[in-house]
């Protein structure tokens, strides 16, 4: 949906690339909340089978649309319905947490699916105002977000920053912990701790370019990483033609401002297209600013254009189409543009 800036560094097609999907568990129009769930694990089966790198889920609350409010208990059921693809948290909100109970459920599922999880870890309430307060939520939380991460670490390593205090199961489990972010906050402090970086341009795409500029200048080498890791979300419409992906296109474009600004079902689509044209709906499709659009060599070509307009070492797509046979079929085109059926059946 934009034109991408003259990028600082090399196309990122020059160097190998993994891809990897976020899955927001979109409820979609007419569906529940089991339908979307239902939904993911059909896509996580694909996203294997198709040889992507891993899938991670968001936490969200009080939103009708995305069933991903408790993304371990999303990610055991995925991974008890597929064998070998990566699976985690993009990302809990951890300030809405104690981090021994975060340590416990991701070493829970590491114990249980070794090898196989990951932690994303933000810092933002992934909800509004009032849903913080029903959560329990300080609204002070945020304040010991690095203190927190360090604390989840200790625990997953087994090194516990509490005296007589250790997560079991997770002590010893050393499940990778990612840092999230849409700030500069989130990028200094990943290269202040050595961890890799990935980035919500999915929808925060404002600070993307300086973000990770500040990430690689400053990263400092770790045990846990020795090298600059970014990972940078995008949104993906992939279709057989570029006209059905422009359908698409539009068609999630006006289900979103529906959404964000609470309209009622009953409204007539031409009057959402005229509300899409407002400034508050100028301002909702903004955040699909990074948007890969049309048919599978077009999609390519952006995601390549992309990768080195974010220098990211590897892109996490959320598929922005409206249905999930939609969803299904545009991660199967772009596994074949970015050539990843082959590696499908590699160990």
């Amino acid at each position: 949906m934009t034109t991408l800036d003259e990028p600082r560094n090399p196309p990122a097609a020059t160097r190998p690339r993994p891809l990897s999907l976020l899955d927001l568990a979109i409820i979609g129009r007419g569906q529940t909340p089991a339908d979307a769930l239902a939904a993911s694990v059909t896509i996580a089966q694909a996203a294997e089978r198709l040889g992507f790198d891993r899938v991670w889920y968001a936490e969200h609350h009080n939103m009708a649309s995305i069933a991903s409010s408790a993304p371990a208990v999303l990610i055991a059921h995925v991974a008890a319905h597929t064998s070998t693809i990566r699976l985690g948290a993009g990302g809990v909100m951890l300030p809405n947490h104690a981090p021994l109970s975060i340590a416990e459920q991701y070493g829970t599922l590491a114990t249980l699916h070794p090898g196989r999880i990951e932690l994303g870890l933000g810092r933002a309430p992934g909800s509004d105002q009032v849903t913080m307060r029903a959560m329990r939520r300080d609204h002070t939380a945020s304040d010991t977000f690095p203190d927190d991460v360090l604390e989840v670490m200790g625990y997953l390593s087994g090194n516990s920053r509490v005296a007589g205090v250790s997560a079991v199961p997770g002590a010893g489990t050393n499940v990778p912990v990612y840092i999230l972010g849409s700030s500069l906050f989130g990028a200094s402090l990943a290269a202040h701790f050595g961890l890799p970086y990935a980035f919500a341009s999915h929808f925060a795409p404002d600070a993307l370019r300086e973000a990770v500029a500040v990430y690689r200048d400053r990263f400092r080498p770790s045990e846990h990483l020795d090298r600059p890791r970014v990972l940078a979300a995008v949104n993906v419409v992939c279709a057989d033609t570029d006209d059905d992906a422009e359908r698409q296109l539009h068609l999630a474009a006006r289900w979103r401002v529906q959404r964000f600004l609470n309209v009622p079902d009953t409204v007539h689509d031409g009057e959402l297209d005229r509300l899409m044209a407002t400034p508050q709906g100028q301002q909702i499709l903004r955040m699909m600013t990074y948007t890969a659009v049309g048919s599978p060599a077009v999609v390519r070509d952006y995601l390549d254009d992309f990768a080195a307009h974010a220098d990211a070492d590897e892109l996490i797509v959320a598929l922005a189409s409206p249905t999930t046979s939609e969803r299904l079929r545009s991660l199967e085109l772009v596994a074949e543009a970015a050539g990843l059926t082959a590696r499908a059946t590699t160990p």
